[in-house]
């Protein structure tokens, strides 16, 4: 740890307080021995909760730990522990087939696995979601994403033990559990057979995982058969889903599809930003077509900012403040790709915000997002109705968009708008906005763009070159402020085994601003303009609010591995024979719940210190008088 030393009060000490007076601890022993009751003796009462709690555990066990079956893969022991769908769950909530009515319109006409439960509210999100608007004209096949909100009140099934897979992520490809993702594959073709002329059905997949790429590809895969064959095919889709290892970062995974190997690998936190390990292509021995996916979630990042890429540093800007932006595209999948790509500009910062890359007039929080009676919320929305060209004039930053087309020629310098010269949704593509930008126009990734358009250089190369400098950008403008949250962490004399772990300290924003200039961002960028009046605008943003609150979660957690550290590095046993009997009975009780809190919350501890941890435990029961050790030996923790 660096910086300055803690100076907050630290909480009492393990075992007696020294207020407590001695005639008291007779019934707080007896107390002790309550609580170390087992559920049987009780009364049973925690017996079905017992036996709950043991099956999710042998569950997350089962997904954390890859088998001997090879790398991402579990071994047969370990697929015992899992039930029907779990696996499918772990990438999955469910498919849904969404098709057109002539009564009831937009239906959600199948769903499977049968048992996945959608509510009413969801279901019509769904279904509004997975067809262009009208006016797209979308003939064809058209693939595009939504995310929409989860109802409130949902029961949380035993996946959420996946969850600590999460752990293992960089910090923008965590899941939100207040979201799903849509993936869709739509198709409209012409069919006098229909009463409506056109056959129009949707494919959708619904998942937490904001896996863009990967679901893309499987629908690619999928869909057109789908289409042909029907619900057996559906099912023996998710059967093969079912059959996937669990998305465990930086493992290459070979998910099989209907006789197609998915090879790819999920980025870790661990990963140099920048940089994608390459999945190589091999040939499988049991013949299968094998394909290997560069990216899980990366969309073309050059495509989607070609049309307005003369201002993608300003587009940067609003992004990393959290501005109310709306994307205006002719199409669902214009519109989806180019909210995701402005989603992606700030990494490895996550956009902390609410992002929703296709949006329509039907969406259940439509009235909340285009409101006039209070300022536009903080969020990102795509979309493609006309009608959102006047409903969300009051907005003060609005993106307009054409065709995404490979970009064959160099794009013409488009001038920022005012915002009233945007009336209706046929008007030019542009920016439209009144705000100036803090930093001064980095003209040199414009001149390389444009160089790489005249040299015919492939839109993947392009891609590369922008993400590197949205990359270099994000980071220079965080250096700053990570080195100034390190500094207030407590030096590691602070930590004491036998009081609380000390706090971080209280980040202060007037001692930040004075460290920027010496240590500000102009030691990694050459760029001019207003820092300070960028970071004081950022520092008030959901973005700031969401990058601090991880950065003290993991800090807070590093203190308590080092606390665990400094436990194991004590006497316990001899500071026992030193204590009451009660005293130590409190310590093995708290010395449990640490390690349970140790699991729980996947603190940064290394396997001997829990360990060792344990074994201390273990050696202060083993002095405690036969009844009080049979209890302790089988209490797990309270």
């Amino acid at each position: 740890p660096r910086g300055g030393a803690a100076r907050l009060p630290l909480p009492a000490a393990v075992g007696r307080s020294p207020s407590t007076p001695r005639r008291l601890w007779g019934p707080l022993a007896r107390s002790h021995r309550a609580r170390l009751q087992s559920p049987r003796e009780r009364g049973g009462g925690g017996a079905a909760r017992s036996r709950d709690w043991r099956r999710g555990a042998g569950l997350a066990m089962a997904l954390r730990e890859p088998g001997p079956g090879g790398a991402g893969e579990d071994g047969p022991d370990r697929c015992l522990s899992l039930l029907p769908w779990d696996r499918f769950s772990a990438w999955l909530h469910c498919v849904c087939v969404v098709g057109f009515d002539l009564e009831l319109g937009q239906a959600v006409e199948v769903i499977y696995p049968p048992h996945s439960k959608l509510t009413d509210k969801e279901k019509t999100n769904i279904c509004y979601l997975s067809f262009p608007d009208s006016n797209s004209g979308c003939l064809g096949d058209t693939q595009f994403c939504f995310r929409f909100r989860r109802s409130s009140g949902r029961k949380v099934s035993l996946c959420c033990f996946l969850d600590q897979l999460d752990r293992d992520l960089p910090v923008y490809l965590k899941k939100d559990p207040a979201y799903y993702y849509g993936y869709v594959y739509f198709r409209q073709v012409r069919d006098k057979s229909l009463k409506r002329g056109y056959f129009q059905k949707s494919l959708v997949l619904i998942s937490k995982l904001p896996y863009v790429h990967l679901f893309r590809t499987m629908l690619k895969q999928i869909a057109p058969e789908y289409f042909e064959k029907s619900e057996a095919f559906l099912e023996a889709v998710c059967s093969d889903v079912d059959r996937w290892p669990p998305p465990i970062p930086g493992k290459i995974l070979h998910l099989p599809i209907m006789g197609v190997v998915m090879k790819l690998r999920i980025p870790t936190y661990r990963d140099k930003p920048g940089t994608t390990p390459i999945v190589q292509n091999v040939l499988q021995a049991d013949a299968q077509i094998s394909m290997a996916l560069p990216t899980v979630h990366e969309v073309d990042l050059f495509r989607c900012f070609c049309p307005v890429f003369f201002h993608i540093q300003m587009l940067w800007e609003l992004v990393l403040l959290g501005e109310p932006l709306v994307v205006m595209a002719p199409s669902p999948s214009e519109s989806s790709e180019t909210v995701l790509a402005l989603v992606s500009c700030i990494s490895p910062l996550k956009y902390c915000s609410d992002f929703r890359p296709y949006f329509t007039i039907h969406d259940s929080e439509f009235k909340e997002y285009t409101t006039r009676t209070q300022a536009p919320p903080s969020v990102i929305l795509g979309v493609t109705n006309p009608f959102f060209a006047k409903t969300l004039q009051h907005w003060p930053h609005i993106i307009r968009i054409g065709d995404l087309k490979l970009p064959g020629e160099v794009p013409k310098q488009v001038k920022v708008k005012k915002l009233k010269n945007l009336k209706t949704l046929d008007s030019k593509p542009g920016v439209y906005t009144s705000y100036k930008p803090y930093l001064n126009k980095d003209e040199e990734i414009v001149k390389q763009l444009q160089k790489g358009v005249q040299q015919k250089r492939p839109t993947e190369a392009q891609s590369v070159i922008l993400r590197r400098y949205f990359l270099e950008l994000t980071e220079s403008f965080i250096i700053p402020l990570e080195r100034y949250v390190a500094s207030l962490m407590p030096l590691q004399k602070c930590i004491s085994p036998w009081k609380s772990p000390p706090q971080l300290r209280q980040f202060s924003q007037d001692d930040f601003m004075k460290t920027l200039e010496k240590a500000g961002p102009q030691l990694t960028s050459g760029l001019k303009g207003d820092w300070i009046g960028l970071y004081r605008h950022f520092l008030k943003s959901p973005n700031f609010d969401g990058w601090f609150r991880s950065r003290q979660k993991e800090i807070t957690q590093k203190l308590e591995a080092l606390h665990l550290e400094a436990l194991c590095n004590e006497n316990l046993v001899f500071w026992s024979q030193k204590h009451t009997e009660v005293e130590t009975v409190d310590l093995v009780l708290k010395l449990k719940n640490k390690l349970l809190q140790a699991d729980r919350e996947q603190l940064p501890v290394k396997t001997d210190t829990l360990k060792k941890l344990q074994a201390h435990i273990n050696d202060i029961i083993l002095a405690l008088p036969d009844d009080l050790q049979d209890i302790l030996l089988k209490t797990g923790t309270t």
